[in-house]
């Protein structure tokens, strides 16, 4: 996970009450970081990476469900790091509803200050990441792509073992089972998957043994 800018560090908190992971990555030796999913107690995530001396220079959403968005204003409130999301999340970030926020007693809306189309790439903090559009889990789910590293943010797309719930609004299986096997099985094999519950796995691994897709 290197090139000349140094190695990408990619560290976890998980946070919320269904323990979602919050991600933020950084180049070794700066202290420009770009994070993923600020999913609750943005006040207290924030005060964790001023600790170690990093900067916040990006926001990213793979989807606007309550369990990935209810700490982002908090934490952006110390930052002007921008938020990115999926063109196609714009009904969830903008409905308490469709995010599911109203259903657990906080409702919840985001407002993006960048809406991303499929493939686009970003680079921030020495960091270049490919919007991959992967509806399913949502109607605007998406996982971003680190070339460098090869490093997946999948969001709740694909699991070690699982993939997300498609029971929700907007969700739909064959979709979500379409956007694996067409979207995220033809990354390279050791691609390292982050996704937004549990456990790091690999594309090649999910390949050979998450039962509920096939490659």
């Amino acid at each position: 996970m290197s090139d000349s800018n140094g190695v990408i560090k990619v560290n976890c908190f998980v946070v919320g009450m269904v323990q979602t992971n919050f991600y933020f990555l950084y180049r070794e030796g700066s202290n420009e970081t770009i994070v993923f999913d600020p999913a609750d107690l943005g006040d207290r995530l924030y005060e964790e990476l001023e600790k170690r001396g990093l900067a916040v220079k990006a926001i990213f959403l793979t989807h606007a469900h309550f369990d990935h968005i209810l700490g982002l204003e908090a934490f952006k409130s110390h930052t002007d790091a921008p938020v990115y999301a999926c063109i196609h999340e714009k009904r969830l970030c903008e409905d308490p509803s469709l995010n599911q926020s109203t259903s657990v007693g906080r409702p919840c809306t985001v407002s993006p200050d960048f809406y991303l189309q499929d493939n686009e790439e970003v680079t921030v903090a020495g960091i270049t990441l490919k919007t991959i559009f992967t509806p399913g889990h949502t109607e605007g789910s998406c996982a971003y792509y680190i070339e460098d590293g090869h490093i997946l943010i999948s969001g709740d797309t694909l699991f070690e073992g699982s993939i997300g719930r498609s029971d929700l609004p907007t969700g739909d299986g064959q979709t979500l089972f379409e956007s694996i096997r067409t979207r995220l099985y033809v990354l390279p094999e050791d691609t390292a998957v982050f996704s937004g519950h549990g456990n790091e796995t690999t594309i090649g691994y999910e390949k050979k043994h998450n039962w509920f897709v096939r490659a």
